[in-house]
This record gives structure tokens, sequence and C-alpha cells, in this order.
């Protein structure tokens, strides 16, 4: 008999929500983390819940994001009474700024195509926008507010997540690698770690970020590569901000409305394999960034930085759904929105492994629609039977920014 009804490969937020979905449906699950849970790109993100599209191939993944997000209140509410512990949840909306030119142009671009697609975004006069935020710079020329959107501490979410998760019985192992997924008689079988354990269950769920496509076992590989995201973190002495700012550059994200106040700000875009280096080239960026919103985060302390690896794929959408294996379903790749997408990931994952069927279309995500095309590099000049290991760490510099394309403004940053 099976040690578990089953594992979950990954203790991200993914991970983590979709074993406490399962564990309340009264499963016996394990999640396989191979270094502490919760510190990959979970742990590395700035927690923005903006199911705005970040870019033109992002568009179908709008109603999965909206979906997401109208989960949000409830999922944090429950999480937060099952851990006793805090995760951060404000709804305050985002403004966003333009500097160019055309930014009247970008700005109707922008409110068009958020209506299109459901989102209330709406214009924002200057002079409101500087009532709102009285530290924003006086050089934007244009302001649109999204009044919809949220952001989220990920760290205490993910803590709390995590809590919640153990307090429902599931098992989390720490340090244990998953190596291969097994295959036997034609469905799943379980996992066999790095040192050879072997975890059999009966359903095993992919949710391991950027580090999928280094699984053995499965066929056609997860198609995920890493991105790397630069971050830092600021004590803010003039505000508080209550909004998340952004604009086509990077953003800046309140944690808290303490004084000093404590700002996210990010991030840069990177195609540099699993190397998870903090680089001068790329914190330049971001306090730039940063300045150019709100110019007196110039004397803002420096509190810490670090960056994390967006788990990617090649076309910017998540994998989600069968992998064409009885017993294996692939959650991973959710790129730019994995925080956002915690809760609906969830939900959808736990519809398909109980009751077989699923209350949104997900065909789109199909882990199998590269079947046949060639494997994407897992990482540049990194073997993928080996993948480094450790959390997101600080260093020097490497090459490969990836620019996003963004070049009607119409697109949201992330």
């Amino acid at each position: 008999m099976p040690s578990h009804d089953a594992i979950v490969i990954g203790a991200g937020l993914i991970g983590a929500a979709i074993a406490l979905r399962l564990a309340q449906e009264g499963l016996r699950v394990a999640v396989l983390e191979k270094n502490a849970p919760g510190r990959e790109a979970s742990w590395a993100g700035a927690g923005m819940l903006s199911p705005a599209p970040d870019s033109s191939a992002s568009i179908p993944l709008v109603p999965f994001g909206r979906a997401s997000l109208s989960l949000y209140p409830q999922f944090v509410a429950e999480i937060e009474e099952l851990s006793g512990r805090r995760a951060g949840y404000r709804k305050d909306g985002a403004i966003e700024l333009f500097f160019s030119a055309d930014a009247e142009r970008e700005l109707s671009t922008l409110i068009a195509l958020h209506r299109a697609l459901g989102l209330p975004s709406e214009p924002l006069p200057l002079d409101e926008a500087y009532r709102a935020e009285p530290g924003l710079t006086r050089r934007a020329r244009a302001a649109a507010y999204l009044g919809y959107e949220g952001s989220v501490d990920n760290r205490a979410l993910m803590e709390a997540l995590l809590a919640a998760a153990r307090a429902k019985g599931v098992e989390i192992l720490a340090d244990t690698q998953a190596r291969e997924v097994m295959i036997e008689g034609g469905r799943c079988s379980g996992v066999r770690a790095r040192n050879g354990d072997v975890f059999a269950a009966r359903e095993v769920i992919v949710a391991a970020g950027a580090f999928s496509g280094l699984l053995e076992g499965i066929v056609p590989k997860p198609a995920t590569r890493p991105i790397r995201g630069q971050m830092a973190a600021l004590k803010f002495s003039e505000g508080p901000m209550g909004h998340v700012v952004r604009s086509q550059h990077g953003y800046i994200v309140p944690r808290d409305s303490a004084k000093p106040q404590a700002l996210v700000i990010g991030s840069t875009l990177e195609d540099a394999g699993f190397d998870k280096r903090v680089t001068a080239s790329g914190l330049e960026k971001i306090f730039s960034m940063a300045q150019e919103l709100v110019p007196k985060l110039a004397q803002a302390e420096v509190s810490e930085t670090w960056s994390g690896l967006r788990p990617d794929t090649p076309d910017h959408l998540p994998l989600l759904g069968p992998a064409g294996v009885e017993g294996l379903t692939i959650a991973t790749g959710h790129f730019r929105n994995g925080i956002l997408l915690t809760p609906i990931t969830a939900k959808l994952v736990r519809e398909w492994i109980v009751d077989k069927t699923v209350s949104m279309d997900w065909d789109v995500f199909s882990p199998l629609r590269f079947a046949g095309a060639a494997s994407p590099d897992a990482g540049s000049g990194t073997s993928s039977s080996d993948p480094p290991s450790g959390n997101p760490t600080s260093s020097n510099p490497t090459s490969g920014n990836l620019s996003g394309g963004n070049p009607s403004g119409a697109f949201a940053r992330k």
C-alpha cells in the first residue's frame, strides 16, 4: 500500500496550497522540497496581486488571474485562521505612471485593453495621483488607477501556508530533493529522491517551479526555464506610501504602514540560468527606477537585496493539468504570476485529483502543448541532472537582461 495518497514536489506557495487542499479532502499528503520549504521564487517575489497582462502573450491568462484574485480574500482569511499568522494582505490598489511623449495615448491604450478584458482600470488625473501619493515624481505625464489590485507579504503568506498545511496533517520534508517521477505499468507510482528513498503514491503533483524541467521520468519534460529577478528592500522614512506604484520599468510595493516603512522594489528579467547572484548592474536598474517614481527614495536605507528564479515557459503561460500519464499532474511555469495564481491553481488541481473535472477551462495551459518540440535550455551553462542548490543569494554580475517587450506601455511590469 502506498505510504501516501499524494506527493507534491515543491514546497513553494503553489505546492503548499495544493497539499493543503488535498489534505482537506482527507488525502495523506507529503511535500518534497530540495532545500528549505518556501525559499525559492515564492520567497523572492514582491507580492503584487495584479491580473493585468504583462505582455500580449499573457492575455489568455487574464481570466485565470481575475478568478484567482477573487478568491484571495477568503483564501487569506482561511490561511490566517488555520495558522494563527498574519499574511500581510492589502487591497489598496495600484497607480501606474507614464513618462513618454505619447503618455496619453499609452494611457488610453491601457484603459481600453483592460476594460476589454474585464479589468476596471481608470485614468487618474495627476493632481489626484499626487494627493494619493504625495511623494510621486512630478515628471510623469499620465497615470492610471487600478483599484481592484492588491498585494500580499509573500514571505508571511508562505510561512502561514506551511503552518496551515502542517496543521491539516501534511508532511513537509525539507532537504529531500526529488530526482525521478516513477512510471510503472503506464501510470505514475511515486517519486524517487536523490538519496534513493522512494515515496510511493497514487497521485504526484509537480510544482517545483523553475526546477521542474530537471526531473527525470517525465515525458515530455516540463518546458520550464529560470528567469532571474533581482530585488531590493528599502526603509523609507518620508512615507508611508499607500499604493503599489509602477511604470513599465518596475514597481514599488509597500509592505506595511510603519515608520520607517518597508518597501520592496524590483525587478530585473534576466536569462542567467540558475545563477542567483545579485549584480551591480541589476541593482542600478531597480534603484534608478524607484527614484524615477518616487525621488525621495534616493535617501531611503537599503535593508536587503536578493534574487530569485521565475519559472518561465516558451509561451510564458503556466503548465497546468494532467501530464498524459495517469496519476501525474503538473502545476508549474507560472512565471511572474505564481503568487497571484496560487488560490486558483490549488483549487483546480484539487478538483482534478478528487473529482476528475475542473470548474474552469484550463486546456490552454496543458503541459502537453509543447510535446514534440525541442526541449528548452533549462539554464545557461548548467547541467540538467544536477542543478545548483541553495536559496536566493547575493553576489556579483552576469549578463542576459530581458527587455520585457512593452513598447506601448499597455502592459504591467511584474
